[in-house]
């Protein structure tokens, strides 16, 4: 066999196979998506500088378990002069009291002295309250994901110290093309798949966009599927399957499938 016709034999050949292959290609029509989740950032009031830390990323806590404290020598201060202006406030009051029933005193005196009494107390009450909230506990259960300050780093006020994920707050986030939508609404149950994990994950559509947008730049996909898509969002079954970050697969329910 000359060359040529050798070549063209070849070539031949490797068209079917390639035919054969993309014919036992299958497009299970799953959708891309990835893993994310809404972290609960704790952080103090006030500006101070960290005195005890509690956890390390990986902890897993309750609710009302210590996070981190921050220095609170100003804040004892304080609380210690509202309290000395609560007991000077109470002996003027009971001296206004004791003149007003012997009709020494005015019922002016009296009424300004019981004004001042109140708002001493008041002054009180907010700096116990500032002093408490310089130990901070966790507000949710959930496990520490990072901590962004050590024991003697200097935190600016409402900077978080300490985020934490609640495993209710993981989700995963895909996009689908508006001829898909047919195939889900709010509540139904997909399949979530991805690599190394198990095959029995599920979760539940909580969340579908109105407005369509274009195909984002990064979305876990070899090919564009759709110029215009609908993010949406779902609720896993097994939040500790996934982690944050993690590309994974979604396959919709068929067409007239239940939720």
């Amino acid at each position: 066999m000359s060359p040529p016709l050798r070549n063209l034999c070849v070539a031949v050949a490797l068209a079917g196979a390639l035919a054969l292959g993309a014919c036992g290609r299958k497009d299970d029509g799953a959708l891309q998506g990835w893993v994310e989740a809404d972290f609960i950032y704790v952080s103090s009031d006030e500006a101070g500088r960290v005195e005890t830390l509690s956890v390390r990323e990986g902890d897993k806590v309750a609710k009302g378990d210590p996070l981190f404290s921050l220095d609170d020598d100003l804040q004892k201060s304080d609380v210690t002069v509202r309290e000395a202006a609560v007991t000077n406030a109470k002996q003027a009051f009971e001296r206004a009291s004791d003149l007003l029933k012997s009709a020494a005193g005015t019922q002016k005196n009296y009424e300004d002295s019981q004004a001042a009494l109140r708002t001493a107390q008041a002054n009180l009450a907010w700096a116990e309250t500032r002093l408490k909230r310089r130990s901070l506990s966790s507000p949710v259960e959930g496990t520490v994901h990072q901590v962004y300050y050590r024991v003697g780093e200097t935190v600016q006020a409402t900077r978080a110290v300490v985020a934490i994920l609640p495993p209710a707050n993981m989700k995963i986030r895909f996009f689908a093309a508006e001829g898909r939508l047919l195939n889900i609404a709010m509540g139904y149950t997909v399949k979530v798949s991805c690599d190394g994990c198990a095959t029995d994950l599920t979760a539940r559509v909580s969340f579908i966009s109105d407005k369509a947008e274009y195909t984002p730049p990064v979305i876990y996909s070899l090919e564009e599927r759709a110029k215009l898509v609908f993010l949406m969002e779902a609720k896993p079954d097994k939040p500790s399957a996934f982690r944050v970050g993690q590309p994974v697969s979604v396959a919709l329910p068929d067409a007239g499938a239940s939720k």
